[in-house]
């Protein structure tokens, strides 16, 4: 039978084979062995439910019903736990390979979370000042042969958006084609020049993702996402760098749940990457952050409100974990910012710096110049990571 392509098209066919690539994808052997992932947790995460401040006097006073037992919890020290939900991430705390950084911030103050996420992911200082994002910078200060990204998302994040070639695959929801199908579409497209080129290299993207999957894995959730993740990143010629999108942090409203289900999803994701990449774990980092936190009081309907400070995540076989660094500023009235939100005294971009230079063994000065700009004298932290 002959097939009209642009009726293919059309009738949405193509998705079936489940993935969304960029033209320019061409995956290569990186000249290093390390891995760096950035998770994202858009909707603004509540840094003080997931890594709890139980050791601080007006903590309980101002969360109130939403204030996490220290009991069910797990305890980091004497000051912080981490939420219930994370089972995987304390066991990483607890094999030193977690580090969880509190009070941190990007330059942004407002409450947009349009405007901070723009922020947070071009390293700017101000929303869309910035018309390239911080990862894909990163991307070329690799060395040659090593200059592919990959995220997991339905388009390439504003994070990874720049000059230098990368590329994103989202698993579909729709059925899987058949194996004939995927064959006579190839057959289809032999003989064009353009459309030839862009399915193989779709196939070969959809190969990568689904190595060693089973068809009812490959839905997608937390895990799955995890599992291709890793995928990606252990081919011998795949990315060295990825990004993933998490959302549903916002959360205004019967937050207990709500945040306990998205910690659950995030652990599994964790979970999958490290499983997945296996002995490539020991040179992986993976970085959790979000565009801001919440209010340090629980608000009239079981949530919290847009805030500022927040808590990120370093993660990983590569990472000196088993510790919570930050100055943390206290809950009291006078050390909130504004009376309300957990000040910032940790700069989130001096985090990110210092972990993607640390990682890819970049001149520290150098990369926090290239990824977040010179205006505030951006300097990326020290010691992140094992020697």
């Amino acid at each position: 039978m002959d097939l009209d392509r642009r009726h293919f098209l059309a009738s949405g066919a193509l998705g079936a084979a489940a993935f969304a690539f960029a033209p320019r994808i061409a995956f290569a052997r990186a000249a290093t062995d390390r891995r760096f992932v950035f998770v994202i947790q858009r909707g603004a995460a509540d840094g003080l439910n997931i890594v709890v401040p139980y050791g601080d006097p007006a903590y309980a006073g101002l969360r109130g019903a939403l204030a996490i037992d220290p009991a069910q919890a797990t305890k980091l020290d004497g000051m912080f736990a981490l939420h219930p939900a994370l089972a995987e991430t304390a066991k990483l705390y607890q094999g030193g390979q977690a580090l969880f950084v509190q009070a941190v911030a990007s330059p942004y103050r407002e409450r947009s979370h349009f405007d901070a996420q723009n922020v947070i992911e071009t390293g700017g200082i101000a929303p869309y000042a910035v018309k390239d994002g911080w990862l894909n910078r990163l991307v070329a200060m690799l060395p040659a042969g090593g200059r592919e990204a990959v995220a997991l998302a339905p388009t390439v994040p504003m994070a990874l958006r720049g000059a230098a070639p990368v590329t994103s695959y989202a698993p579909s929801a729709l059925p899987q084609a058949t194996d004939d199908l995927l064959m006579r579409v190839a057959t289809l497209y032999q003989a064009d020049p353009q459309l030839h080129g862009l399915w193989a290299q779709a196939m070969e993207a959809r190969g990568i993702a689904a190595d060693g999957m089973s068809a009812e894995a490959r839905q997608q959730d937390a895990a799955t996402i995890g599992s291709t993740a890793a995928n990606f990143l252990r081919a011998p010629d795949g990315p060295r760098i990825a990004m993933i999108e998490t959302g549903g942090w916002d959360t205004h409203s019967g937050q207990a749940g709500r945040l306990a289900a998205q910690l659950r999803q995030l652990d599994r994701l964790i979970a999958a990457l490290r499983n997945g990449l296996g002995p490539l774990w020991s040179d992986t980092v993976v970085l959790v952050a979000t565009e801001f936190g919440r209010t340090a009081a629980a608000n009239g309907t079981g949530g919290t409100d847009h805030g500022t400070a927040s808590a990120a995540m370093l993660l990983g076989g590569a990472v000196k974990g088993g510790r919570v660094i930050g100055d943390w500023p206290g809950l009291t009235p006078a050390a909130l910012l504004d009376g309300r939100d957990l000040k910032p005294t940790t700069d989130l971009y001096a985090l990110a710096a210092g972990a993607a230079a640390q990682t890819f063994a970049l001149d520290p000065g150098r990369a926090g110049q290239a990824l977040f700009g010179s205006e505030r004298g951006v300097r990326p932290m020290e010691g992140l990571l094992k020697a």
